[in-house]
């Protein structure tokens, strides 16, 4: 009887540990990146992203105000958004509900942002209409900023399975010895066809697997290529990809050794 309630209570707490613990345990965790191409004048560029907040069901508004003040105390240059904002189907209250909060992000440089499959899946209008009205609207556009006369270009690609762009045309004219970034919701972006060269893409869709088990991984992970978990992997042409494990939840309302992050990634020139 002891060790069946001893077994109880150690899967109790695994419970409320997993749905009610760890997914608000919002961590700031630091990058070196390489990137190809980089100009020197860009070495140790800071590029704070926030990702796949989800607003909405057992995520509550607050988690977002919290991650936008975090985010605007961490050294940077710009911020970036790469999408899944809320987390609703049909509808656009979460949408006018969180965007005013994202709306109080601000960078040196600027903040920039595109979409997710369910910024489309709860109203794409009503969420381009806040991209614009925020001034972060980056999606199917490109910008350069420069320092010293080198540029470094930003590039907004869309979301693979809503608005997936042709990154041939994003990136047509852009000079062949500038660095490109990319932002793309889906890292699965990387993997489709096209022949201009990136130098990194930022993507976000995974939340790291949510669930993941030592030693195995996580059990189920929202992308056709498994390695994109988290962190910078590499697609299959060898583009580097930084994955973000996310702020929200998608099919269910747990975490397990995969904790909510800012990602802060520093730029370094590759050897």
């Amino acid at each position: 009887m002891l060790v069946l309630k001893g077994a109880g209570a150690i899967l109790g707490a695994f419970v409320v540990y997993i749905f009610f613990i760890e997914r608000f345990i919002i961590r700031v965790n630091h990058y070196q990146v390489p990137v190809p191409y980089l100009p020197s004048e860009f070495a140790g560029f800071r590029i704070v992203q926030l990702s796949d907040l989800h607003y909405g069901p057992l995520q509550p508004l607050i988690t977002a105000r919290y991650a936008v003040w975090q985010a605007n105390r961490q050294p940077r240059d710009i911020i970036v958004g790469t999408g899944d904002y809320v987390l609703e189907k049909d509808a656009h209250k979460k949408i006018d509900g969180i965007w005013p909060v994202l709306s109080r992000l601000h960078a040196p440089e600027g903040v920039y942002s595109v979409l997710g499959n369910h910024d489309h899946w709860a109203n794409t209008e009503k969420s381009v209409e806040w991209l614009d009205k925020t001034g972060q609207n980056l999606r199917g556009k490109r910008l350069a900023l420069e320092r010293a006369g080198r540029k470094l270009w930003l590039v907004g690609g869309g979301d693979l399975w809503e608005d997936h762009m042709d990154f041939d045309a994003l990136l047509a004219g852009i000079p062949q010895s500038d660095c490109r970034i990319v932002l793309a919701h889906n890292p699965d972006s990387a993997d489709t066809a096209f022949n201009a060269r990136i130098d990194l893409m930022i993507s976000g869709h995974t939340h790291g697997g949510q669930f993941v088990l030592p030693f195995f991984g996580p059990p189920s992970n929202p992308v056709k290529n498994k390695n994109y978990t988290s962190g910078l992997k590499k697609s299959k042409n060898g583009l580097g990809v930084f994955i973000s494990k996310g702020i929200g939840w998608g099919t269910f309302p747990v975490r397990l050794n995969c904790a909510p992050e800012i990602a802060v990634i520093e730029l370094i020139p590759s050897a």
